[in-house]
């Protein structure tokens, strides 16, 4: 029995390094392959595609966020073209009556090129999707953009009550940025946070065991509970999301409060076991052309992924 156990434990170490190698790997990889691939995690290139996709989603249960592929811009032209499809999207959300809010990058907005641009534009959206009772959340970006999300959020947040903020559990700073934020009013999605291209620097401001963001994690969902924000619960971690459910059944916690939050095609067994267990589960639904830099982006997030990838191209 301990060989047997023994044997297992190699083997899974051995898988994990494998997938660890291969997402180091994926640079090289074709980029037709990790397309291929990526098809079960980003919904489409078009806004029609992502509508369809919604609403096969609503139509199980579950609600969605929409999300425009696409990150950094370099001038206000193209921070103008992506507000547009915001406001798009958001029309889309009306007309077919999805059961849907959207996400945005403040990078894609133009907040590296001018943040008075950007604010302006930021704002444009939310007004556009208050007409419909909609909401927006700021995705939170790398460590070049926290603080000047965080600051563009407590500006916005002043005047408009349909703006929501992600936050990292894997950044030191968060416990501070949580205990700063109005709560009784705040929407947060707590995240673990996947922008870990430059770890030089993130030395000192960031955690990079995963595993040992889990108890972060936890307080801060805590935290947010206690202070009566509504949290959205960003993770596909199983053993977080049991802490998570032990924590709210032990806290009680008005189930209208929050919700968990997961990847499209991410871990689908335990978005149906969450959704089956009663919780409210919103699933992230991204589109456009931008699809090769969020593969991979996942990808460093989670190896196993590559590790699919690297299978494919064999089997190919």
């Amino acid at each position: 029995m301990y060989r047997v156990g023994r044997l297992f434990f190699v083997m899974d170490d051995n898988m994990r390094m494998f997938n660890t190698v291969a997402a180091l790997a994926i640079p090289f990889i074709p980029h037709a392959l990790v397309r291929k691939i990526s098809r079960r995690y980003i919904a489409g290139e078009s806004l029609d595609r992502a509508i369809e996709r919604v609403q096969q989603l609503n139509a199980l249960g579950f609600s969605a966020t929409l999300d425009v592929l696409g990150e950094t811009v370099s001038s206000l032209d193209e921070a103008e073209i992506m507000a547009s499809e915001y406001i798009k999207v958001l029309d889309a959300i009306r007309v077919h009556r999805l059961n849907a809010e959207i996400s945005i990058k403040p990078s894609a907005l133009g907040l590296l090129v001018d943040e008075a641009a950007c604010e302006r534009l930021v704002k444009r959206i939310l007004n556009a999707a208050s007409l419909d009772e909609n909401f927006a959340c700021i995705d939170m970006e790398d460590v070049s953009c926290t603080q000047k999300e965080i600051d563009l959020f407590a500006r916005l947040e002043s005047n408009h009550d349909n703006v929501g903020l992600a936050l990292q559990a894997y950044l030191k700073r968060t416990y501070e940025d949580i205990g700063q934020l109005p709560h009784v009013r705040s929407t947060v999605r707590i995240c673990k946070g996947i922008y870990m291209e430059n770890p030089v620097h993130l030395v000192g401001l960031a955690r990079e065991d995963r595993a040992a963001i889990n108890p972060h994690f936890i307080n801060h969902v805590s935290r947010c509970f206690k202070a009566g924000a509504f949290v959205g619960i960003a993770t596909h971690d199983t053993a977080l999301v049991n802490e998570i459910v032990s924590l709210v059944d032990r806290e009680e916690v008005d189930r209208r409060k929050f919700e968990f939050q997961m990847l499209l095609g991410v871990c689908e067994p335990l978005r149906d076991r969450l959704l089956g267990m009663g919780f409210n589960v919103r699933i992230y639904v991204p589109y456009g052309k931008d699809w090769y830099g969020y593969s991979t982006r996942r990808i460093k997030e989670n190896p196993s992924i590559a590790g699919h990838v690297i299978k494919a191209m064999f089997d190919r």
